[in-house]
């Protein structure tokens, strides 16, 4: 299936230049053939009464940018924590459920334990395989809780790494494709 329009999950929406760098998220996508789409791209209605009305707003009009897009593009990255922001992990849920291919990105290799241990010392227990509070570190040699892992692409790096590497799977999609359209020789 070819993959044109990508929606840019992540907690950049929350950066203090959001705007500009969703501005480059989406250069960046067109750069590789995809259309981005970007959360804060769209706008809110100068009426809505209270802070409700405006976060059900935004919950519909993401939803509904998932549901018009091809695949999702997610930065994984922890956010305020040890775990990706859990919008983000919603977001890539519903993708998920969806039937949508999920390629996310994460800054450093390693498994989930290991990358809380690299970043997050103060959070590991005596011993590395525990929290402070004694509650068990996932390890299953995936970079992100296996919920995310497993369904998700997730490759190391920046968007950038996950657009060409989601630009050379549709590449070898569309060459299997030609060949198995081709026939026997």
């Amino acid at each position: 299936m070819p993959l044109h329009r990508l929606y840019l999950a992540g907690p950049d929406v929350f950066r203090p230049d959001a705007a500009e760098h969703g501005r480059k998220l989406v250069a960046l996508c067109a750069e590789y053939g995809f259309t981005g789409v970007f959360p804060l791209d769209l706008s809110l209605p100068g009426d809505l009464p209270t802070p409700h009305a405006v976060a059900r707003h935004i919950y519909q009009a993401n939803v509904a940018s998932i549901d018009a897009c091809d695949a999702v593009l997610a930065n994984l990255d922890f956010f305020r924590g040890a775990e990706p922001d859990s919008g983000t992990c919603f977001e890539v849920g519903y993708a998920v459920a969806r039937g949508k291919p999920v390629f996310g990105y994460v800054p450093e290799g390693g498994s989930l334990a290991a990358r809380i241990r690299q970043r997050h010392a103060g959070l590991v227990g005596e011993g590395g395989l525990a929290d402070a509070q004694g509650w068990q570190l996932e390890e299953f040699d995936l970079p992100l809780n296996l919920m995310l892992a497993v369904p998700c692409r997730v490759v190391v790096g920046d968007a950038r790494i996950a657009l060409a590497a989601l630009r050379m799977q549709q590449a070898q999609h569309n060459a299997t494709r030609l060949s198995a359209s081709a026939g026997p020789a």
